[in-house]
């Protein structure tokens, strides 16, 4: 019996997900093809041009646009951010410091905070158990 290799692809939208780029932006060849794994991971260790520019400079998707201002994707729609928003835009916000971005950062502070807090006491409570 013989045994074959399926190459395992995925939908341009996943992929530019995994890459962390806003898929409109990326090229056509990019979105209107499949991406294999073995491509993605070649994209991944050596990006080209393309890929580079889009990390540097955007339009980013917003999971990317809540990490790099310090808040959750849910603190963007709060705040009414629901497009892509290039590192020019997104630096421009953080030097306004609009109000409910505030809010949504000390929200966001809060909630790690909180999270430390859950995490330090489990550890504690194993500890506990383990003696």
């Amino acid at each position: 019996m013989t045994s074959h290799q399926n190459t395992q692809t995925m939908k341009p939208a996943t992929a530019a997900k995994k890459l962390g780029v806003y898929l409109e932006a990326t090229p056509a060849e990019f979105q209107e093809g499949v991406v294999s794994r073995s491509e993605l991971t070649a994209l991944q260790a050596d990006p080209p041009e393309w890929l580079q520019e889009l990390r540097r400079n955007g339009p980013h998707p917003r999971p990317v646009v809540a990490a790099k201002l310090g808040i959750s994707i849910s603190g963007l729609a709060r705040g009414g951010v629901t497009d892509a928003l290039t590192t020019e835009e997104i630096e421009a916000l953080k030097t306004d410091s609009p109000e409910w971005l505030r809010k949504e950062r000390a929200t966001q502070a809060e909630v790690r905070k909180e999270a430390a807090r859950i995490k330090d006491k489990k550890t504690e409570k194993d500890q506990k158990a383990e003696q």
